[in-house]
């Protein structure tokens, strides 16, 4: 997978295209990823012993790999990502546009 947790991504497709956000979670089986403040999904949560009030929570969903891009900040856009080996043999990330390194 080109996203990892802690990456900043823009949606590029659906409900929430345009939108900006932060990685909270990836699912690398699934190709999927949690984007902070993306596919807000309502959830009927009832009482219990830890939640003594229920009620109606909204918490993010899991979106498609397919439909982010990460985000760069040099050109403030979401930019396809390469990879590209330093002197000291390790593997980076770098903007397909402006040749940034993004790890």
């Amino acid at each position: 997978m080109h996203i990892k947790k802690g990456d900043t991504v823009v949606v590029i497709a659906g409900k929430d295209k345009g939108k900006k956000g932060k990685v909270l979670q990836a699912f690398p089986k699934k190709n999927r990823v949690l984007v902070e403040g993306v596919n807000m999904l309502t959830k009927h949560q009832r009482a219990n012993q830890q939640l003594q009030q229920g009620g109606i929570v909204h918490q993010e969903g899991s979106i498609d790999i397919s439909n982010v891009m990460l985000y760069c900040s040099k050109d403030k856009q979401g930019v396809r990502v390469g990879h590209k080996f330093l002197d000291n043999g390790d593997k980076v990330r770098v903007c397909s546009k402006c040749g940034e390194v993004l790890d």
